[in-house]
């Protein structure tokens, strides 16, 4: 999203403020600006002056619809899970940054194993922009419940190593051109 925009809140939400990841809830009619529209949350500053993200099922109350994940296939073997992790993996976003996880260089693996009753078993390896990370307990979350919701998934683990650590270096070109560092 290139221009900010002011809305007013349509109904109370849920929100998370940002850096640290605390819950609290913006009233009706406050107006927020939306800073930040990727994946499917929204990054807002209030008329305060705080940085909070906003879940998209409460897209509306913005006047918004919530990204859906593109190109998910409908096969349930390993390789269609580890494809479709892929993908909605590339829909969570730092609140802060406007690069996806996956751009970003936070992704460093992601394993499907497939279980005796067809199902399979994900285990993604991932770290974070920064120790200590508010946001880092948000974005995992994130990152669990889209894997989850997956077709042909039957358990999750989301890992999150500090070693190695995340530098600028670990992010794809096309991430360093979005935030003209290449």
């Amino acid at each position: 999203m290139a221009e900010r925009e002011d809305v007013v809140l349509t109904r109370d939400v849920n929100v998370v403020t940002i850096p640290d990841g605390n819950t609290g809830t913006l009233s009706e009619g406050q107006i927020v600006t939306i800073h930040q529209a990727l994946g499917d949350n929204f990054t807002v500053i209030t008329d305060h002056g705080h940085m909070v993200r906003i879940a998209g099922v409460d897209a509306d109350a913005l006047g918004k619809e919530a990204q859906q994940a593109d190109a998910l296939v409908s096969e349930t073997d390993a390789a269609s899970v580890e494809k479709n992790c892929w993908e909605v993996m590339r829909m969570v976003y730092d609140p802060e940054i406007p690069v996806n996880i996956v751009d970003l260089g936070l992704v460093y693996e992601c394993k499907v194993t497939p279980t005796e009753d067809g199902l399979n078993d994900v285990h993604v390896m991932m770290t974070l922009t920064a120790p200590g990370c508010g946001m880092g307990p948000v974005i995992q979350s994130d990152v669990e419940n889209r894997i989850r919701a997956l077709s042909g998934v039957a358990r999750v683990n989301i890992e999150v190593v500090l070693d190695p650590p995340w530098s600028r270096e670990m992010m794809s070109e096309v991430a360093q051109l979005q935030l003209g560092l290449y």
